[in-house]
């Protein structure tokens, strides 16, 4: 008999995809965020609607909490796609654009989809340290969802 569909998505996948529009600051903040938190219990994988750029504020707040994301680089789902294949049991997407390319995989792809809208601190004006404080709050909202939504019954 087929699990509710309630408790099915309640339980802990084994592998989670992070997608964000540019695979450059929430996706990967979240994959790393994950890997920290559940090492490898959980399979993470992040990319972008398209690949961006790196973004040095997201290495100094993953430093200043004691993860390393230097190593990132950033891909789009298609690149995912063709090198490791879409194997996951569940996408999460942090942004609209990321949120339309996750319901696309699903044509091809047996996986949930969640959508969890988060803000973009990129786009936040001001000095170094205001600019920093915006990636703080998105690192910490996503710790925050992580925590609540991967941990054990």
């Amino acid at each position: 008999m087929e699990p509710p569909a309630a408790s099915k998505r309640s339980a802990r996948p084994q592998s989670v995809l992070f997608i964000c529009g540019q695979n450059v600051v929430r996706s990967v903040m979240a994959a790393a965020l994950t890997r920290h938190l559940f090492g490898k219990s959980i399979y993470v994988g992040s990319a972008g609607v398209i690949a961006g750029e790196a973004d040095p504020f997201v290495t100094a707040v993953m430093e200043e909490i004691g993860l390393d994301v230097k190593k990132h680089r950033p891909q789009s789902v298609e690149e995912l796609e063709e090198y490791e294949g879409l194997g996951f049991d569940l996408a999460i997407s942090l942004s609209p654009d990321a949120h339309h390319r996750a319901l696309e995989i699903t044509r091809t792809n047996a996986l949930d989809v969640e959508y969890w809208p988060t803000s973009d601190p990129s786009r936040e004006a001001g000095n170094r340290a205001q600019r920093l404080d915006a990636y703080r709050a998105v690192r910490d909202e996503l710790e925050q969802r992580i925590r609540a939504r991967f941990r054990q019954p």
